[in-house]
């Protein structure tokens, strides 16, 4: 994810402005360029949001899934437009036509090669600071779920086989080794 100018600051309005085949993170007013995810990155996010979604409509739950792309004005400023791969957004309020308006309750990211800097350290840092409850790294490459439950100052390994809890549910548990991916 290269950034596009080092000496520019950018805003929310140069992200808008972008032609609609181009998808783009701004953290802290420098531009990412964001390339194609693969196939296999795909089958990941279309299984966890289904997995997610499926269980907040089973249990009538008021919380919203989204999944890339999908705009998260994570500050309350215009220097952070970011588009996790699946964000899960408890308050309701925080939604508009624009995304979401603060830190959505659980991000999930899934690695790709161009992203790997960026997802553990870069938003690592500003998801918790802004608020995020729970993050999810999910690398397939490396065979690993990373779960930071921010709430409990906590941080658990899993592999690409394991049953995941989810923390910000008390019955949630993705079992990652039956996934079609």
């Amino acid at each position: 994810m290269p950034a596009l100018k080092e000496n520019k600051k950018y805003t929310i309005e140069d992200i808008m402005a972008l032609p609609e085949n181009e998808h783009a993170e701004l953290i802290d007013g420098q531009i990412y360029y964001q390339a194609a995810p693969s196939r296999k990155h795909q089958d990941i996010s279309g299984e966890l949001y289904a997995t997610i979604h499926d269980y907040i409509k089973r249990n009538g739950g008021q919380c919203k899934v989204y999944h890339a792309p999908f705009a998260v004005l994570l500050n309350d400023d215009d220097s952070v437009y970011i588009e996790p791969d699946i964000s899960v957004i408890c308050d309701r309020n925080k939604l508009s036509d624009r995304g979401c308006e603060g830190a959505p309750d659980w991000i999930i990211e899934i690695v790709s090669p161009g992203s790997r800097r960026m997802d553990y350290m870069i938003k690592l840092f500003k998801y918790r600071t802004a608020g995020v409850r729970e993050y999810w790294i999910v690398d397939y490459a490396k065979d690993m779920v990373m779960v930071y439950n921010f709430e409990q100052n906590e941080m658990e390994t899993y592999t690409m086989a394991d049953k995941v809890p989810a923390g910000i549910y008390d019955n949630l548990v993705i079992d990652f080794a039956e996934m079609d991916i």
